[in-house]
């Protein structure tokens, strides 16, 4: 691996690390983790491990950019909230806390639609939290 090929994956990697810990002393649960490939314009996240009931959401980005265009909370009672980003989220950004209707929810899956800025050889990595 050349040298400054090394050093960017090393930043990278401690970028993604520091985020990750200041979500999680903000209170923030991780709900699951999606790559978002090149190809694709919709990707989801299906929570499985987290029973619990959270109030707000919010996703992550690591890797490369990602142009996250809308996304759809669907929860354990069958209803789905459709929230609209429209932002250019860069690598190591996150979108802002997502308040979910009614209060606490039991969420089910994200699932959320996006575009990459241009060509990368790297995929976004998303993070979904709850909290």
């Amino acid at each position: 691996m050349r040298p400054h090929a090394l050093l960017i994956a090393v930043v990278t990697l401690a970028l993604g690390t520091a985020c990750a810990t200041a979500v999680a002393a903000e209170g923030w649960e991780l709900l699951g983790t999606r790559n978002a490939g090149h190809g694709a314009d919709r990707d989801q996240i299906v929570v499985t491990a987290a029973e619990g009931r959270f109030r707000q959401v919010k996703l992550t980005v690591s890797r490369s950019a990602l142009e996250l265009r809308d996304l759809d909370v669907h929860y354990a009672d069958g209803t789905v909230q459709e929230v609209a980003v429209r932002r250019l989220i860069p690598a190591g950004g996150e979108t802002r806390a997502i308040d979910l209707d009614g209060g606490d929810r039991v969420i089910r899956k994200v699932v959320f639609r996006y575009a990459t800025p241009r060509r990368r050889a790297r995929t976004a990595v998303v993070r979904l939290y709850g909290r």
